[in-house]
């Protein structure tokens, strides 16, 4: 199993609109695309809110072909989305891991 974690910064005033959107509209996208078999959105704790609020959302596939293929036909789309709705307003930074 393949583990894409993806931690974002979002600003303080945004961090609402952007947790809804996540919920209802992001999400769903990225499951929608049948590459992922399940999903976490975390609070990360501990660190300091006042210039943005700090999550981790951490997405399960099967294996390293299927996220080589949700990178190549639907990342770049999904993730404009994001910088178009959010501009300037976050900072991000993704991982990938292999679950033992």
């Amino acid at each position: 199993m393949i583990l894409y974690n993806v931690t974002i910064k979002i600003a303080t005033a945004l961090h609402e609109d952007w947790l809804r959107w996540m919920k209802t509209e992001h999400i769903p996208d990225v499951l929608a695309t049948g590459l992922f078999v399940e999903h976490r959105l975390l609070h990360i704790l501990g660190e300091e809110e006042s210039e943005g609020v700090s999550y981790a959302i951490q997405y399960l596939c099967p294996s390293l072909d299927a996220f080589m293929e949700y990178r190549d036909k639907h990342a770049k789309r999904l993730q404009e989305e994001h910088s178009r709705r959010y501009q300037g307003q976050y900072v991000a930074f993704r991982t990938l891991m292999e679950v033992l």
